[in-house]
Parts: structure tokens; C-alpha cells; sequence
């Protein structure tokens, strides 16, 4: 998926024409009919004119599933709506993943649902109560020409919105097809539950998507990779044929029963970004403005959220052009954090193969987690039976999370997942750490991580990024390293320390990070080597190419770094291949242009790093863990991918890596990394689960809930984290102590044991209140809720 640019990318003319009051809907879909009833029944002297080109009853899908934030924000605004849901909903709590004859359970989900069909029909009737002009079987005017006609069109005419295209240079959408087949069918009775079926098949896995919609019905989709799909003939047969083959591969599920179609056809999903949503008078809703995909129900969620803020946004702003502002503004974040939770979810089931050997019950804790929105801690409130199963299947010792649990990499073991990762302190002289290294690395220490590991110590003076860079080059750098690990040791024990290895390549020779990320010093620079002689960005300093001699000298001097660090006292050593510093930079097609042995294939890119590790293993304790850091992706194109980052994974382990810290990009300026939560996250699961090989995840974990998420879920095995770690150096600690948890994964300094409870504020004592009054309010006036992160997915919705 493409990301979207903000909306302030290209600024609007200001738009100050008043509140409209004629209004044409473009589209007679929910989102449609809802926000057409919504703008009718604020203003009930509005002209409101709905454009359907099917019949009121044309609707493809079977049933709509919605959240409770959503069905509240419908009962503020409108109680007729939500009363008639309400009658209709179907309500059940519990998610069935069934995968290799198994069945694994999971309660307390609350999902509401009913027929798609039975929901336009409230709707319409509604609409038709209001006095909302309704216009079946009608195609729209033209966009322009309805923009002449009325104060304001809302285009609400699907993923493949005609209105969106006739203004394509404005909207600038993105569209990204994706890489599974899936089909809308029914069966004639109700499940019992949200229903998750795997199929293993001949030609590949299949899974089903199947939930109730009325009491005597359900929605059935059937999904599959595209190739497993062309290699079962689906792409050769009718939808009658589709739906009977169907019915035969999930025959248990079904109990032996048919499917029935409608309309019923073979698709792919795509997903739709737009980087403007409304171009003066006209404005994108639901699926025409953006997609969610199914897997985690929220198009009609979206699409009605949507309807609720425009509504809103209307009649709060007193120009029309600030009130489609306020609407962007106000859902923009709101679609994009759902896209990235529907995108997760995906692409999970897009690579479903990969979970298929996973023990069932954390297959199962896999599948309901993998949009990051249903988590290890709101899934144990939901069903605590359930969630202490995966864990005791996972090993977790009674009353312990699962990032309290230990590692063991080679000699050493760790005593939780939790990992202070590495982070530029700038902050050296001449290299040396000193007492703000000792204080900064021991204060993290104590704080109850399993492994604290330094920022990037360089082995030269050349291989510096900034003039305050530490390093591991002299003999007094070694002992200054000593001085740390010492106290480490002695005061914090069970706290593992690790040293990070690295050479800063061509974005060397820079200001401190503070001073100008990047930007060449003002004065004092030294000569800058790379693998090609391609500066990082316009302004910066050229690199020399290295000379087969100074590759030579470079690994030696990585070596003799690596024999000091061993001296020095760390239990671990990781080296940096990431992030676009040296050994990264020959690793990436986009800054290795050699033409010798250390350039051009991807073997070739990769064996000087290779020669660096076999070096540094060599004079490192066989006893004590390496691990490397890699950047998965470039997030540029022609640059390292996914793919190629398993490959370079491998290659690791073969020479002997004991785990693959998994980071990713700025290795190249132009880069455009799709931020998020946890959002490197997928690229360690790929490469532990196709390389198999140990990994560290990193990137945008803030918080225990993720570490516990991501650790059982088996999508990783350490977490490292870092700005959470300079906003609280006791972050692990507390963890424990939010959690309850008071064991050998964390354990408090003596002279931090007082303080292992949070202190109490305030007064106690006070008398509760017993008696809340409450005032009725005028009908007329609109009461707004805010959308927050819903639950949902399949189970998200």
C-alpha cells in the first residue's frame, strides 16, 4: 500500500461558502443512505437528493458486522437507526479457529451483525421518512455538473468510484491490488460462533471466513493465495461451479451443507488511499475515499463513521470548505490506523502457510492478534481461560507474561525478551565512553532489562558518524568499556550487556544529532570510505571506494574492535549491517554499484559482511551469542526487500548468527517507510519463520502489551526497545509491577524495592458520589463520539 501523503500536501483555496443546503449523494450504499438521512434530519429544510444506479435491494455480500463504538455513535445521532438495528442484530462472543482437525475457542468478542440486505432497507425507510429524495435505478449527472447543481456532493459510489476518477489529478488515489482470491457466499443456517476453518489442500492452503447474520443464516468467504487458486481451476469455473467446489472443501464446516451465491464472484481486494479526500464543493466517503479489507469488517464501519463526522463536521463549522477540513482532519488518522491494522491482517492471511506448524493453541493466539489490535492483554480480559492455555502451551511459568519468560543464545541466557536497543548518545570524547555512558548504560541496567545493549561503537576514527561517537579502537576505550559492564555485573546481576559493533561508511564525518542529523561538520572533517562512491545525500561528502587493501585493513579493523569488546567484559556482541553504514552499504543494490567480487549479485553483496562476521566470530568467546543487525527493506525502490533480507538472513545463521536484530530502512534519503505501530514487526516474523533463525524486533513497540503480544504470538523472540527506554529507564521494571508480576524476570535492586508499587496520590478517603443527575437535551442537536481503535477484524469489525 501506498502511503498516503498528508492532506496539506497541496493546499486547497479556501472554500467559504455557508452550510450547504442542497445536497446530491452519489452512491446508495450505507455510507450513502446514512449520511443522506443524517444531513435530512439535522436540517429537515435541506434538499437531499440520492443517486443509485442499482435497484434498493442490489447488494453484493450478505452480512454487515459493526462495532459497539459504531452502534453508539448511530444511537446518539439517530435512535430511530439504531433501534431498528438493534431489533435485527444477531449477537455472539465467541471466535472458533479450526486448523488440522483441531478447534481452539476464544470468548467475550461481542460481535453485532445483520443481512446487508435488511440494513439498506432501514436505512432507505428512513430516508424516506425524512424526506430524503431517493433516485434507484438512476445513474448520477456528471461530477461537474452536479458541483453547478448543489452546495455540496458527496461521493459515495465504491472502491471504484466513477465521481473519485472524473477528478483523479485532484484525489491522486492509490490503488493496490493484493495478492489473494476471495469469493461472498452464504449458508443457510447461523454458526455459532466467528469461524476461522484452514484448509490444506492439494493445490494449497484455503481458509474460510464464516459468521451469522441472522438465525438462520451466514456469510461464508472462501480465500486463497491467486496461484493456489489457478492450481485448483477456480479461474476455470462458473459461480454455480465456485460455490458447489466450495461447499466440498469445507464440507465440516458446513456440516455437509450447500453455499449459496449472489452475484457471487471471484476478486481480488484492493486497497484504495487517496491523498485529497474533497476538491471544493465535492467530497470522497466510504469506500471511495479509502478500504479496509474484509478481514477485519470495517468497510461499512468506516463508511459510517464517515457519515457521522461529515454530519458533524457540517454542522459544527460555519463554511463549508472548514467543514470538509475538520472532516479530513478528523478521520484521516482515524482510516489510516485501521488500513495499517487491515493490512497486517492481510497479509497475514496472505502468508498463512507460514504459521501452519505452529503449536494450536498459538496458531490460534497468532491468528486473533494479527492486526495488533487485539492484544495478549485485552484478549486475556476477554477470555483468561483461553489466553492462560496459549501460555502454558508456550511455557510460561504460572503468573509470569510471556516477555518474563528467558532465552537461552548460546552460553547465555537471558532472563526476560526485554532488550534496551541500541541508541547514538553522541556523547563521547575521542571515543571514549565516560561517565554519562556509565550512568545512561547502568541506570537502563537496573531498570530490569534482560540485555542492554551500547549505542554503535566504532572500531576507527574514521568509522565515527559524529565526533562524539564512542568507540573500540584503543586500549583506553576498552577499559572505559570495562568500567561499565563492571558495574553492570556487580550491581545489576542478571542483566546481560551487549556491544554493537559498526562503521558509519559514507554518512560518517557528521554534526552531532542535534546539531544537524546528517548534515557534514562544519570543520574537521575526515575522509569518508564506502563500497561505491556515492555520497548519502546532495551536500554531503563523497566517499572514497575501498581499495581491496582498505576492505583488508577495515575487517581488521572490526576484528581487533571485536577482541576488545571480548576483554572488556559484554556478554553479547551484535554487528551492524543496517541502517546504511558501512557493511549495510554493501549489502543494499542501491549503494554497492561494484564491479569486483564484493558487487552485483546478492551472494556477492553480501560477502564482505560475511568475511567481517567470520573475522569477529573468530576472536569472539564461542561461548558468548552474535547477533547482526539488518535493514529488511530500503523502503525505496530497487532497493533490499523482504525477500532478499531472509536470503541475507540465512546467510548469517549459516556462518553462525544466534539471532537477526530486524530493523529496516535509511539506508538511501529518499526512502518512504510506512511508520507505524510495531511496524517492522512483520519483516522479523518473515525471516524467523523462513530463515529459521532467532530474531529481535524493533521499531514502534511502546509497550508491554506489544512485547507479550508479539513474544507468544511467535512472530519474534526478543523485543528491543528504545525511546521508551529514555522516557523511563525503569521501563521493564515497572512493566512487572503493572502486570503483578514479582519474579525472576524481573527483579527490583535492593534499594529499588520500596519503590517496586506506585506511590499513591491524592486523597482516598472521599465519599463517592452516589447521585448523578442528568438534563435531557433538544433532539435536533447532534451528540458526537469520536471513533477509538474498535476491537474488531473478523474480529476487528
Amino acid at each position: 500500500m501506498v502511503p498516503a501523503r498528508p492532506a496539506t500536501t497541496t493546499p486547497q483555496p479556501h472554500d467559504d461558502r455557508p452550510r450547504p443546503r442542497r445536497i446530491a449523494v452519489v452512491g446508495g450504499g450505507p455510507g450513502g443512505l446514512y449520511t443522506a438521512a443524517l444531513l435530512k434530519r439535522l436540517d429537515p429544510d435541506r434538499e437531499v437528493t440520492v443517486w443509485e444506479r442499482g435497484a434498493p435491494d442490489d447488494t453484493f455480500g450478505f452480512g454487515v458486522v459493526l462495532s459497539d463504538e459504531t452502534l453508539g455513535g448511530i444511537e446518539h445521532a439517530d435512535p430511530v437507526v439504531y433501534e431498528a438495528l438493534k431489533r435485527d442484530f444477531v449477537h455472539w462472543d465467541d471466535i472458533d479457529i479450526v486448523h488440522r482437525n483441531t478447534r481452539q475457542t476464544s470468548g467475550g468478542h461481542r460481535f453485532a451483525a445483520l443481512g446487508r440486505r435488511r440494513l439498506l432497507e432501514i436505512l432507505h425507510d428512513r430516508c424516506h421518512d425524512l424526506g430524503v429524495d431517493l433516485r434507484p435505478r438512476t445513474g448520477a449527472p456528471p461530477p461537474d455538473r452536479l458541483t453547478e447543481t448543489h452546495d455540496l456532493v458527496v461521493a459515495a459510489d465504491g472502491v471504484r468510484s466513477a465521481t473519485r476518477e472524473a477528478h483523479r489529478d485532484v484525489f491522486r488515489p492509490h490503488v493496490t491490488a493484493h495478492r489473494c482470491r476471495y469469493i461472498w457466499l452464504a449458508a443457510d443456517f447461523a454458526f455459532d460462533a466467528f469461524r476461522f476453518e484452514i484448509a490444506e489442500t492439494e493445490h494449497g492452503v484455503m481458509q474460510l471466513h464464516g459468521y451469522p447474520y441472522a438465525a438462520d443464516a451466514s456469510t461464508v468467504i472462501v480465500e486463497m493465495r491467486e496461484e493456489v487458486w489457478r492450481a485448483a481451476g477456480f479461474d476455470a469455473l462458473d459461480e454455480a461451479e465456485s460455490t458447489a467446489r466450495c461447499a466440498k472443501i469445507f464440507a465440516d464446516a458446513l456440516g455437509g451443507r450447500p453455499l449459496r451465491a449472489n452475484k457471487s464472484a471471484w476478486t481480488t481486494f484492493r486497497t484504495v488511499v487517496n491523498e485529497r479526500w474533497s476538491h471544493g464543493n465535492l467530497v470522497l466517503l466510504g469506500d471511495a475515499a479509502h478500504t479496509a479489507h474484509f478481514s477485519i469488517g470495517s468497510g461499512t464501519k468506516l463508511a459510517v463513521e464517515d457519515a457521522l463526522a461529515l454530519a458533524a463536521c457540517l454542522q459544527e463549522q460555519p463554511t463549508l470548505g472548514a467543514a470538509l477540513a475538520a472532516y479530513e482532519e478528523e478521520r484521516r488518522p482515524v482510516v489510516a490506523s485501521t488500513q495499517r491494522a487491515a493490512k497486517a491482517s492481510l497479509e497475514w492471511f496472505e502468508d498463512l502457510d507460514r504459521y501452519l506448524d505452529q503449536p494450536p493453541r498459538q496458531f490460534a493466539f497468532n491468528l486473533l492478534t494479527r492486526s495488533r489490535r487485539v492484544t495478549h492483554d485485552n484478549l486475556r480480559l476477554r477470555d483468561a481461560e483461553f489466553t492462560g492455555s496459549v501460555e502454558r502451551e508456550f511455557g510460561c511459568p504460572p503468573g509470569t507474561p510471556p516477555m518474563f519468560t528467558p532465552l537461552r543464545l548460546r552460553g547465555l541466557t537471558l532472563r526476560n525478551r526485554v532488550v534496551v536497543s541500541p541508541m547514538d548518545m553522541y556523547s563521547a570524547t575521542d571515543g571514549v565512553p565516560g561517565d554519562f555512558h556509565l550512568v545512561h548504560l547502568g541506570a537502563r541496567a537496573l531498570g530490569g532489562a534482560g540485555l542492554v545493549m551500547t549505542e554503535m561503537v566504532c572500531v576507527s576514527p574514521e568509522g565515527r558518524i559524529t565526533p562524539g561517537c564512542a568507540g573500540l579502537y584503543t586500549g583506553r576505550q576498552g577499559e572505559a568499556w570495562r568500567r561499565i559492564t563492571d558495574f553492570v555485573h556487580a550491581q545489576a546481576p542478571g542483566t546481560a550487556i551487549g556491544v554493537q559493533l559498526g562503521h558509519s561508511g559514507r554518512k560518517g564525518s557528521t554534526r552531532l544529532m542535534w546539531e544537524g542529523m546528517d548534515e557534514p561538520l562544519p570543520d574537521g572533517n575526515w575522509p569518508l570510505v564506502a563500497p561505491s562512491p556515492l555520497p548519502y545525500k546532495p551536500g554531503s561528502q563523497t566517499p572514497r571506494e575501498l581499495s581491496r587493501a582498505q576492505l583488508t585493513d577495515v575487517r581488521e579493523q572490526f576484528a581487533a574492535a571485536g577482541a576488545r569488546a571480548a576483554r572488556a567484559g559484554f556478554d553479547l556482541l551484535e554487528l551492524h549491517c543496517a541502517h546504511g553504514y558501512l557493511l549495510s552499504g554493501f549489502l543494499s543494490p542501491l549503494t554497492n554499484h561494484r564491479t569486483d567480487a564484493y558487487g552485483g549479485s546478492p551472494g556477492k553483496r553480501l560477502r564482505y559482511p560475511l568475511e567481517v562476521f567470520d573475522a569477529v566470530r573468530e576472536v569472539w568467546p564461542a561461548e558468548r551469542p552474535m547477533t547482526v543487525r539488518v535493514s529488511a527493506t530500503d523502503w525505496a525502490e530497487g532497493g533490499t526487500g523482504a525477500e532478499e533480507a531472509v536470503a541475507i538472513a540465512r546467510a548469517f545463521a549459516a556462518h553462525g548468527a544466534d539471532a537477526v536484530d530486524v530493523s529496516t530502512g535509511q539506508v538511501v534519503a529518499g526512502e518512504r517507510p510506512e511508520f507505524g505501530r510495531s511496524y517492522q514487526t512483520p519483516y522479523a516474523d518473515r525471516i524467523r519463520h523462513e530463515a529459521g533463525v532467532p530474531v529481535i524486533a524493533v521499531g514502534a513497540i511502546s509497550s508491554w502489551d506489544d512485547v507479550n503480544s508479539l513474544i507468544l504470538a511467535g512472530r519474534t523472540d526478543l523485543c528491543a526497545l528504545a525511546r521508551p527506554h529514555l522516557y523511563d529507564p525503569h521501563w521493564t521494571l515497572h512493566a512487572a509491577a503493572e502486570q503483578g508480576y514479582d519474579g525472576p524476570g524481573a527483579v527490583w535492586p535492593a534499594p529499588y524495592r520500596a519503590g517496586s508499587r506506585p506511590p499513591r496520590t491524592g486523597r482516598t478517603d472521599a465519599p463517592r458520589p452516589r447521585l448523578t443527575l442528568h438534563e435531557r437535551g433538544q433532539d435536533a442537536q447532534p451528540v458526537r463520539t469520536r471513533s477509538r481503535s474498535g476491537s474488531g477484524a473478523g474480529q476487528d469489525a
